[in-house]
């Protein structure tokens, strides 16, 4: 009735509960209880300057040390960070190198004169052969499709042992253009892949690709 009344100037039901449990163990004020700790002024702006200085400063703080050097509590450094600041922790990406600004500019102008050929020769795409490596295991796996077969109702299930990954494993290099396999070899166990075989790859894929395909 009191909520009909009064609306949300009233207390909620869950509070007039809270409230008849503290006066049967004998409270008599309605005022908050004193308690340690800091002020609420201490989301002022020039606390709010502070935490953003530090993380300019460092982005690897933490919020417990960040609260500890501007002396405000974790919960108040943690909504400054993310309500006021607008900021929420990540996780660095690996990539697997650092660019340099030269380095930068030169994937740039590489993918720049790549896009004007193509867009002066309709061919150029038909000409360009792509890459890639991968691991294979050595052997042929049947999948559960290629195994099946037909049965009547009388004859009992077919029954095929658990295939298991070979200890074989070795790297296959494969090139293709728009029409499809140009070349592919296995590397040879214990070779090293650096600068040197790939260059003896390239090689062996350019005489390939002049003896069947001059036109490339």
């Amino acid at each position: 009735m009191i909520q009909q009344g009064f609306g949300d100037q009233s207390c909620s039901h869950t509070w007039v509960f809270q409230w008849h449990t503290q006066f049967k163990i004998s409270r008599t004020s309605v005022d908050d209880d004193e308690h340690t700790g800091r002020t609420t002024s201490c989301t002022t702006p020039e606390t709010v300057a502070r935490i953003q200085e530090l993380i300019r400063q460092d982005r690897r703080r933490t919020i417990r040390n960040i609260a500890e050097e501007v002396e405000v509590g974790y919960g108040t450094c943690q909504w400054v960070l993310t309500e006021e600041l607008g900021m929420h922790r990540v996780a660095t990406k690996f990539v697997p190198r650092i660019l340099t600004a030269d380095q930068k500019q030169q994937n740039v102008n590489v993918c720049t004169e790549l896009r004007q050929l193509a867009s002066d020769d309709e061919t150029f795409l038909s000409r360009v052969i792509t890459g890639d490596e991968s691991w294979v295991n050595g052997y042929d796996p049947e999948t559960k499709r290629q195994s099946s077969q037909w049965k009547s109702s009388m004859s009992p299930r077919p029954k095929k042992a658990r295939q298991v990954k070979s200890n074989f494993k070795s790297m296959i290099n494969t090139f293709f253009d728009i029409k499809g396999f140009v070349h592919k070899e296995f590397v040879t166990t214990g070779r090293t892949v650096n600068s040197g075989f790939y260059c003896e790859v390239l090689q062996r894929l350019h005489e390939k690709v002049l003896r069947h395909r001059p036109q490339l």
